[in-house]
């Protein structure tokens, strides 16, 4: 991606996280839809699992460390559990409120939520203070999202 600055590719890969999230929840709904939520989360996780299989042990793409999953901190085995609730609950919000709806949500809770973890450095990640500029930030953030509520 020569392309693209060395300094934007990290906002150019969460923005195209941010297009697949939607496209995801989107997909899962309809999935959903026809076997059930908590069903259509089962299949996300075992497609995805499946997926990870063939990257990781077929094509040897990842760093080859899982021998040292020990040394992780227990709190970072906690992140499969919140996806099946994440998986879970934007589905069952997407069809009650809409797709843009559901992600204007979604967006204001993970920027707040990211704001708090950076700011008392939650989770062993480096301190990142809060800044008046970030509040003033999150509270236009929330007046976009009351504005794009349908």
């Amino acid at each position: 991606m020569d392309f693209i600055p060395a300094y934007l590719l990290p906002l150019v890969l969460a923005l195209i996280s941010g297009i697949l999230m939607a496209v995801q929840g989107s997909l899962n709904t309809a999935l959903s839809k026809v076997v059930g939520i908590w069903e259509a989360t089962f299949v996300v996780h075992a497609t995805g699992t499946l997926v990870l299989i063939v990257v990781l042990f077929l094509f040897k793409i990842g760093r080859g460390n899982l021998g040292q999953l020990a040394q992780a901190p227990w709190y970072s085995y906690l992140g499969g559990i919140v996806g099946v609730f994440i998986i879970y609950l934007v589905a069952a919000s997407i069809p009650e409120v809409g797709v843009a709806n559901a992600t204007t949500a979604i967006i204001v809770g993970q920027v707040l939520t990211a704001v708090i973890i950076d700011h008392f450095g939650i989770f062993g990640l480096d301190r990142a203070p809060c800044s008046w500029n970030q509040l003033a930030g999150l509270a236009l953030l929330a007046i976009g999202a009351k504005l794009l509520l349908k």
